[in-house]
């Protein structure tokens, strides 16, 4: 009971909070970013792959790896640089090849790794990789420039033009949405990472799981070299 009283204050309070940073319709907002996170795109391609190759950790790794890269992404935005990004073709063009170039080199080096047929080994593997598939899943979400474009776009629709704290509410808004697609790919984890679970038992065929995904990865990328 205790809990729900918190929750309600807690509303009341962001509710008071909002006209105050010229934040409109807040909860469309919320509702809209979360029916577009249920949306399939390159980021939850990216985690369900890692997750059913690689297991449970390797899909929490990427979500935090994707959400710091889209927090990365909202800062630019509310600064402004992503309109910079917007206006130049040129840096757009650059951004977009060389994320599209990570994604197949990730996607090749998959289909070409094997696991070992130890489970030690494959503990240390699992350890050791959790930070490098954090910065891959990072740096994956900070070379796709359309991430960029998206939070210009989408975000100032709920600010009013005359608000007096359009940097905080900008703030405020792109980190309302990148909690809610952090709990909804956390749950995609929780649903993949069961099945990952009876997959990975044969090595054999989790071998071919790997090599599958990286196909994925390969296809993702060159799915956005070609996206205009």
């Amino acid at each position: 009971m205790e809990d729900v009283k918190q929750e309600i204050i807690l509303m009341f309070e962001i509710s008071t909070l909002l006209p105050e940073l010229g934040i409109h319709d807040f909860w469309i907002f919320v509702v809209s970013g979360f029916l577009l996170n249920l949306t399939p795109g390159p980021d939850t391609f990216y985690i369900l792959g890692r997750t059913l190759a690689q297991g449970r950790n390797a899909g929490i790794a990427s979500v935090l790896g994707i959400s710091a890269g889209s927090a990365i992404h909202t800062l630019a935005a509310a600064l402004g640089l992503s309109a910079l990004l917007a206006a130049s073709t040129t840096a757009f063009m650059i951004i977009k090849w060389a994320g599209a170039a990570y994604l197949i080199y990730l996607g090749v080096r998959m289909i070409f790794s094997r696991r070992k047929d130890t489970d030690q080994d494959s503990l240390k593997l699992s350890e050791v990789n959790t930070a490098v598939i954090f910065r891959q899943g990072l740096v994956t979400n900070l070379l796709n420039p359309k991430v960029a474009v998206f939070f210009l776009a989408f975000v100032p629709q709920f600010i009013t033009p005359d608000s007096p704290a359009k940097f905080q509410a900008f703030l405020f808004l792109g980190f309302s949405f990148i909690t809610t697609g952090t709990l909804w790919c956390f749950c995609l984890v929780g649903f993949a990472s069961i099945l990952s679970q009876k997959l990975r038992r044969n090595i054999r065929l989790s071998d071919w799981l790997n090599r599958g995904v990286g196909a994925l990865f390969v296809f993702l990328g060159f799915r956005l070299a070609a996206t205009r």
